[in-house]
């Protein structure tokens, strides 16, 4: 990560899990808002108290459930953010899913939910590990939307090189008290045969685009720990790994 020009007053943390191996990685333990990168957890969470509920999701949550992972639609995620109970029903999802510094954001504002990028390893790992609290069909279910978001939101982790095959969500927003943005990346990608999963969250970038750069050079640089092979600027060679 000493190869990731942090600009200003921004601030960046990275994790990524090699699903192979079972080895893993963290640069920094700071919690950031999550913006959209949250709707992957309020799905997850209404996903497993369906599940506890014997009970398949409604036609009228399948279809929030799309708009909200493959177009980012807000007011999906609004509607499903009171479903699950706010944060008092993330946060009791959270816990049975392993995550320990993630908090729902209040009131209305689950955009302001606040997590690490060391816990969302843990909850990528709920949708695409073995060994989850979420049933085979609940993973299968929010792989799918996450590895169909429409053509407009397929940036971030998805710029690893040599990356196929993205399922991700990313999270962008502008902070009212200080105009910089939140830019956060989540997801799987398969370099080579190997499928890692990778979480990037910054703050403080100036424009949605600079925020979408860092993010993008983190990722690259994250994976090469794992790829082995960067070029000079300490992204990965494509092909590599």
């Amino acid at each position: 990560m000493a190869s990731v020009s942090v600009p200003g007053s921004a601030k960046v943390s990275a994790a990524v899990l090699n699903l192979a191996s079972g080895e893993s990685a963290v640069h920094g333990d700071a919690a950031f808002e999550t913006a959209s990168i949250v709707k992957v957890d309020i799905l997850a969470a209404l996903l497993l108290q369906a599940q506890d509920a014997g009970r398949r999701l409604t036609a009228a949550e399948e279809s929030y459930a799309r708009k909200m992972i493959e177009h980012s639609d807000n007011a999906s995620a609004s509607a499903l953010w009171d479903t699950v109970g706010r944060a008092a029903g993330l946060d009791a999802a959270n816990r049975r899913f392993g995550l320990t510094e993630t908090s729902g954001g209040d009131g209305t504002l689950w955009g302001l939910t606040r997590t690490t990028a060391a816990d969302q390893l843990v909850l990528l790992w709920q949708v695409f590990g073995d060994d989850s609290k979420l049933s085979r069909a609940s993973r299968a279910f929010l792989r799918g939307l996450m590895e169909d978001v429409e053509a407009g939101q397929r940036w971030g982790v998805s710029a690893v090189h040599g990356a196929c095959r993205p399922a991700l969500k990313n999270g962008w927003l502008p902070r009212s008290t200080t105009g910089l943005w939140v830019v956060n990346s989540v997801g799987r990608v398969t370099v080579g045969d190997t499928d890692h999963l990778v979480a990037v969250l910054s703050n403080g970038s100036a424009s949605q685009a600079g925020g979408i750069s860092l993010v993008e050079s983190a990722a690259r640089a994250a994976v090469s720990v794992f790829t082995g092979v960067a070029d000079r600027d300490g992204d990965t060679v494509p092909g590599s790994g």
